[in-house]
């Protein structure tokens, strides 16, 4: 069994982002900033009670008699336990026999790109420890764009206004900046391993450092776009909040409605249709959530029984890339048009050509990853770089047949006119 390492990473990102939001919010206080001291509170307090509610209900502990653990969930130290139970199980595994255990069978990708059935015992402990780290990993996403990505938003604006960043607030931007990128690189794991569910996979140390660059050149300049646009157009920033908030919570449920399916019954056999509606409903908030900042790897399928969409589609990457790009740029001229003299201790075209170029490099690890890294490439039936290759085709061809047309015109309409002339010519032969 392996160690339980994300289950410690995602406690310590917890309690560290918890420590050092209480400890910013009681210096907003000595300082009588009232509103930035209850917006850190509510940014820190409102993941963390949905963080024990999804411990909770991923574990089942209502319907267990499990009085000490719920109430421990009440005073917010859920993870804490948890991450000691997932300990508890992994020294203990071993030194009692199990009872009993169920085989499972995953097919191993070879070198020469066969694949190979294995059987596999799964202990009774194995399954408990996978109940945990499947439980912090909802948990992570969670912290990671319903908390972390508006604290570091928020503090990131604080700090632009008041033109300097204290150490209490450089610090719980770092920790915030580290739970978002962590939270996504969860994200993409996760993609991997719902996608090809019947592999074992192996996720290699390149593949992990790929994504961690990728998300964090993409989850920083995104959010310092978004700051330095409100911080010049506070008025305008709310239609581009909600309008990117709205469009990817309705995406998913205008697929659904125009695939005509049947209602989704099998999410938990206990909801009725408004619990199932409630949970769908949060489910794709979160989706939003995270597509508001960076691409999320998870596409939701709502009609499927899995509610994941499990095929691999490069052009709704492509998509979606191309126009975060023209929207960045566009917010960022934007700022660079209306900024006021607050930014005159910065080099304004520097700034903008880093943020653009700090975005590029983003998808550049984006795309080193999926055509080196990838732990099931292999199995792609193309390849990205193939894909990126047709798109530009597509576009240069389209290009190219719509700057042709008017060639052809003047080129036609030359023709036709001499054409004219030289019937309107009278023949020497019939006047003689």
């Amino acid at each position: 069994m392996k160690p339980p390492g994300g289950i410690f990473v995602s406690v310590f990102l917890f309690a560290a982002e918890l420590v050092a939001a209480l400890y910013l919010s009681s210096t907003y206080r000595s300082a009588g900033d009232r509103i930035w001291q209850g917006l850190t509170l509510v940014f820190v307090l409102v993941p963390s009670i949905l963080v024990q509610f999804t411990l909770t209900f991923v574990h089942r502990d209502v319907s267990r008699d499990r009085p000490l653990v719920l109430f421990l969930h009440l005073l917010q130290l859920g993870p804490f336990v948890r991450c000691l139970e997932a300990l508890c199980i992994y020294l203990n595994v071993g030194r009692v026999e199990e009872p009993y255990v169920s085989i499972t069978k995953k097919k191993q990708m070879r070198k020469n790109g066969y694949s190979e059935e294995i059987e596999k015992e799964v202990g009774q402990a194995e399954g408990k420890m996978f109940t945990h780290r499947a439980a912090f990993n909802r948990t992570s996403v969670i912290q990671a764009f319903i908390g972390s990505a508006p604290q570091l938003t928020l503090q990131l604006y604080v700090s632009v206004k008041e033109q300097f960043v204290t150490p209490g607030r450089g610090v719980l931007m770092v920790i915030s900046l580290l739970t978002i990128v962590y939270g996504a690189l969860r994200c993409n794991i996760l993609a991997i391993k719902i996608k090809y569910d019947e592999y074992e996979i192996h996720v290699k140390p390149a593949a992990y450092i790929c994504i961690f660059l990728w998300r964090s050149f993409e989850i920083a300049t995104r959010v310092v776009v978004l700051v330095l646009f409100s911080s010049v157009l506070q008025i305008w920033i709310l239609p581009v909040v909600l309008l990117n908030f709205f469009t990817f919570f309705f995406y998913p449920w205008v697929l659904f409605w125009n695939s005509k399916s049947p209602f989704p019954e099998n999410i938990e056999k206990t909801f009725t249709r408004v619990g199932t509606t409630i949970v769908l409903c949060c489910l794709t908030f979160l989706y939003a959530g995270v597509n508001m900042f960076c691409w999320s790897a998870v596409q939701l399928k709502l009609n499927d029984p899995d509610l994941i969409n499990k095929s691999q589609n490069w052009y709704r990457l492509a998509v979606y890339y191309m126009l975060r790009f023209i929207e960045n740029a566009v917010l960022i001229l934007l700022w660079y048009i209306y900024k006021t003299d607050v930014y005159t201790y910065i080099c304004a075209p520097l700034l903008v050509m880093q943020l653009l170029i700090g975005y590029c490099i983003a998808i550049f690890f984006m795309l080193v990853f999926y055509q080196f890294c990838h732990p099931c490439k292999k199995l792609f039936t193309s390849s990205i770089s193939e894909r990126l290759l047709a798109c530009i085709h597509f576009v240069f061809h389209c290009h190219c047949h719509k700057s042709s047309e008017p060639v052809e015109r003047a080129v036609l309409e030359p023709n036709n006119a001499n054409d004219h002339e030289q019937g309107a010519q009278p023949n020497p032969k019939s006047q003689d």
